[in-house]
């Protein structure tokens, strides 16, 4: 195998200090969480007292300062272990630099510290019951009042850390009329009036994580709560098109961990079980499927790992990202499937890593932007376009 470059000694040292973690603090419980729909709340705590969140944000903020590599790493060890109930990264990467990068000074001392504790949860509410990749096409409001306030009105569903979430920044028109151009962010807060959270939603899989409907009736945002302030107003468009790469990129990350954590089940299963008299492992079905597997794994690895170094970089590029995200996701589903059909029937068993597996990995293909608009989106960067 290529030896990977991108980690220095001291993140293997944090890679170790967090499996500790996740071994004391997520995996004997993680089970639990996926019967009851939601991870304890006391979790974001622990990973807040030790460090695990917001690690990339200024110390000034309650953050460490630390590259992106380090979230990497959190990434991979969360997909390696199956913990797909932990919205740590959603947290940690998306919402928190969002606030970071276009947030008032006020803003990012109010709310920065508060996230990287865990005393406040994080969610953005993009989609919507009729628009999810498509982002120009949302209908939640927020209008401006005579008092310089936003009356927000519309809902929102499939949230990550909806549930749980004491911070949402909202994705809404604040000049319907100018499409995509009147697009803003709104941070809004629980207890906020006529703020709701809905019913957590039952998934294929995912089950850990409390992904919800919200619901915004009337809520009185103030004036100090558009992100960014007057100069970000209708901005929001741009800012999401200039965070989704790294969001697209993560999805691509937690793929590849997901994909080489499938093949080491496998390859522990196959040498172990039975099957007319010899261990399945000896089959040259069984070899050349792992053989085969590894390889293209391997492959998205390297491509991963290049994307990484571009976004430290910052010159990753959408169409990159879009590709990462697509063929990763793609390969992962590939993966489990051949996987499971391995293990046999205790394939479909739940108490199997590699069934729950399999059903958390069908998503990826879909959040984040579909992989048929990650197409269009490529095609587009060569030139092409459509009707």
């Amino acid at each position: 195998m290529i030896e990977r470059s991108l980690f220095t000694p001291e993140h293997d040292a944090f890679r170790d200090a967090f499996r500790r973690f996740m071994d004391k603090e997520i995996a004997p419980f993680h089970a639990a969480w996926e019967d009851q729909g939601y991870v304890d709340r006391a979790v974001w705590r622990k990973a807040g007292d030790n460090g695990f969140l917001c690690m990339t944000m200024p110390e000034a903020y309650g953050g460490a300062g630390a590259d992106k590599l380090y979230s990497v790493v959190q990434m991979e060890e969360l997909a390696r272990g199956g913990f797909t109930g932990l919205g740590y990264g959603l947290h940690s990467e998306i919402v928190a630099p969002y606030i970071l990068h276009y947030g008032t000074e006020a803003q990012k001392q109010n709310y920065l510290p508060r996230l990287a504790s865990g005393e406040m949860i994080g969610a953005i509410a993009m989609s919507e019951p009729a628009a999810g990749s498509d982002l120009q096409g949302i209908k939640a409001t927020a209008l401006q009042q005579p008092d310089g306030s936003y009356l927000l009105n519309g809902s929102k569903t499939f949230i990550t850390n909806g549930w749980h979430a004491d911070l949402v920044i909202v994705v809404a028109k604040t000049h319907p009329a100018a499409g995509a151009k009147g697009t803003s962010l709104l941070l809004v807060e629980r207890g906020m009036a006529g703020f709701e959270v809905g019913k957590r939603l039952k998934k294929l899989g995912l089950k850990a994580q409390d992904t919800s409907e919200l619901f915004f009736n009337d809520v009185h945002v103030p004036a100090a709560h558009l992100l960014g302030g007057a100069a970000q107003e209708n901005k929001g468009f741009v800012c999401l098109m200039e965070q989704l790469p790294w969001e697209r990129l993560q999805i691509a990350i937690t793929a590849v961990a997901s994909a080489q954590a499938a093949i080491d089940w496998t390859l522990a299963y196959v040498k172990d079980r039975q099957v007319f008299g010899q261990p399945v492992a000896s089959f040259q079905n069984t070899r050349y499927t792992l053989a085969a597997l590894q390889t293209e794994v391997q492959v998205a690895r390297v491509f991963v790992d290049k994307c990484i170094e571009l976004v430290i970089g910052g010159q990753l590029d959408t169409a990159t990202a879009s590709m990462a995200k697509y063929w990763c996701s793609d390969l992962q589903c590939k993966v489990m499937d051949e996987c499971v059909q391995l293990f046999g029937g205790y394939g479909y068993m739940w108490d199997y890593p590699i069934t729950r597996a399999y059903a958390d990995a069908r998503v990826q293909r879909i959040y984040g932007g579909t992989n048929e608009i990650m197409k269009e989106v490529i095609s587009r960067a060569m030139g092409l376009t459509g009707k």
